[in-house]
């Protein structure tokens, strides 16, 4: 059975990674893996770092590319591809403009597409954006729906889905065991080679933020909230920031010069998850960490309206604090001086899976 895995970004590369490596250990299947490098230097790092070679690269990353760039250029080279592999089914993963036009692109030559964290919504379709979108119409061209949870499921069914859904967890969970057993078997000196500038014996917030629907007096909110909480707290903060050009200048403007915030340049895969590893919570307005940071017992503040990963905060292991300076402060100060309240988040139990999820793909096409 032919498979052709299509990605492009450095979060569908992670999550697609445990699961290529396990169709590829099936002598069953015959695998291809095509990225439209939608994002270059932070895909290239995850390819790397777990072993996986693309069989097709179509190389789109531009200066400056827009969402009409980036559709119109991946449809255009993904199709010459299908011609020549002719594959049974195409992976796809999440909510990005990769995963909508490798489903819209297995419709039109009537192939079956999987999309991989089917389900997940926020009901409002312009945060994320243009994630909500993808994931809803990646969700219409699909024939099989891998979803998450049993929020996910329920998102489905509601919508009138009705048949080849799976309930399966998330595959970020299968690639953090995976990544953090790869860097223990590998060693860690270089990772703390890499952070010595930061002091490890300290809590550490790990902060990441870039969404663009929070661009402008919303992201400059956030900005002021992490001062303050660097401020008035015995802390390290580090964020790695985003290399999209809104971030960095608002993010230079508001954070550069506290001596206790550290904005470093993007971290590849196993330096984050190492730090992540390392941290006493996560302040994000990011999609995967929301999943990932909970499995290593790290409360997160999710600086967010609202999110399509319910999930976690039903569980109480994430918590939605919005874009206002103070609530996001008033949050994070109580993470740090109550620990019965760090606890409770600590110790709650990671609704994405239990890092079995790829096997559990590979069972539904092996029948």
């Amino acid at each position: 059975m032919k498979h052709l895995f299509i990605f492009g970004t450095r979060p569908e590369a992670i999550k697609m990674a445990p699961l290529i490596k396990a169709f590829k250990s099936d002598s069953y299947f015959d695998v291809r893996v095509l990225v439209t490098g939608q994002h270059r230097e932070m895909l290239d790092q995850v390819l790397e770092f777990f072993d996986i070679s693309p069989d097709y690269d179509l190389n789109l990353m531009s200066a400056n590319q827009t969402l009409f760039d980036i559709t119109a250029k991946s449809l255009q080279g993904i199709q010459p591809v299908l011609k020549e592999f002719q594959p049974d089914n195409i992976f796809v993963q999440g909510d990005t403009s990769t995963a909508f036009v490798g489903s819209l692109a297995g419709f039109y030559e009537k192939i079956s597409v999987s999309h991989i964290e089917a389900g997940l919504r926020s009901g409002d379709m312009t945060s994320p954006y243009p994630e909500e979108g993808n994931r809803k119409l990646a969700g219409v061209l699909a024939t099989y729906h891998f979803a998450p949870t049993e929020r996910a499921v329920s998102n489905l069914t509601k919508e009138g889905y009705n048949s080849n859904i799976f309930m399966v967890g998330n595959t970020v969970i299968d690639a953090l065991l995976l990544g953090l057993k790869l860097i223990e078997e590998k060693g860690e000196e270089p990772y703390k080679e890499y952070f010595q500038g930061i002091d490890l014996n300290k809590k550490i917030i790990l902060v990441t933020g870039h969404r663009r629907e929070s661009f402008g007096e919303p992201f400059e909110n956030m900005c002021r909230a992490i001062k303050e909480i660097a401020q008035e707290n015995d802390v390290q903060v580090v964020y790695p920031v985003h290399l999209n050009p809104n971030v960095r200048s608002t993010v230079g403007e508001i954070l550069n010069g506290i001596d206790n915030v550290h904005l470093i340049e993007p971290l590849s895969y196993p330096y984050l998850i190492w730090l992540m590893n390392k941290s006493y919570f996560v302040l994000t307005d990011s999609g995967g960490i929301q999943e990932e940071a909970p499995s290593l017992g790290k409360p997160v503040l999710v600086m967010r309206d609202v999110t399509e990963r319910q999930e976690g905060i039903d569980a109480g292991t994430a918590l939605l604090v919005g874009t206002e300076r103070s609530k996001i402060v008033a949050e994070a100060n109580k993470l740090l001086k109550n620990k019965d309240h760090y606890k409770k988040m600590a110790n709650a139990v990671n609704p994405y899976g239990d890092g079995t999820t790829s096997q559990q793909i590979v069972k539904v096409f092996r029948g």
